[in-house]
């Protein structure tokens, strides 16, 4: 397989917008999927913000994204909308993506928590791998902003249900300020040959 690069999402990417919102949206109708879905205006401020990283074949095919949110006063950062196109899949893509968000976000929100709430094994594994931990919903922000984005998740009325102390995705958390803190210090696997990051 040719080369794919990741990098910073900028302006240049805003033409890959309707493929990311189809593959989100897709993602989110999918059974056992916990996928809060965003709209092309909501990715394409992202982009411009230089909150997102993307990842493109050299013949110009989208092959993933993903997202930076920051929330609670600029004390905690998500890592949102991951994504990999179905074609790319099975190449350690979402890693790659997911430790470029991680060191977008620590270069754009330094000493802020990162968190992120998934039923993704796979996501789950790359978040250990990174040094986030599992906790239990309350210690998450508590802006209701964020949890306002939950709405379009397809397991929002178990939140609700529970008063936002349980659902099916799992809470994860990584505290930079935590003594075992990993930070990415290489328990993360080596970037597989195909791929590159800029």
């Amino acid at each position: 397989m040719n080369e794919i690069t990741v990098t910073i999402a900028t302006r240049f990417h805003l033409k890959y917008l309707v493929d990311i919102e189809a593959a989100l949206k897709e993602a989110a109708s999918g059974k056992g999927n916990g996928i809060a879905v965003r709209s092309q205006a909501y990715l394409r401020e992202k982009i411009l913000e230089g909150k997102s990283v993307i990842a493109f074949h050299q013949d110009g095919r989208w092959a993933g994204f993903c997202y930076i949110e920051s929330w609670g006063h600029k004390k905690f950062v998500a890592n949102s909308g991951l994504i990999v196109s179905p074609e790319f899949r099975g190449l350690g893509l979402a890693g790659e993506i997911k430790r470029k968000a991680f060191e977008l976000s620590g270069q754009l929100f330094p000493g802020a928590k990162l968190f992120g709430l998934t039923t993704s094994l796979a996501v789950m594994k790359i978040n250990s791998e990174l040094g986030y931990k599992p906790v239990t919903f309350s210690e998450l922000t508590d802006d209701e902003a964020f949890w306002e984005g939950c709405r379009t998740c397809p397991y929002y009325d178990i939140l609700v249900r529970t008063g936002r102390t349980h659902c099916l995705c799992t809470a994860m958390l990584m505290d930079p300020d935590r003594p075992d803190k990993r930070n990415g210090q290489k328990q993360v696997h080596a970037t597989p040959a195909a791929l590159k990051t800029i």
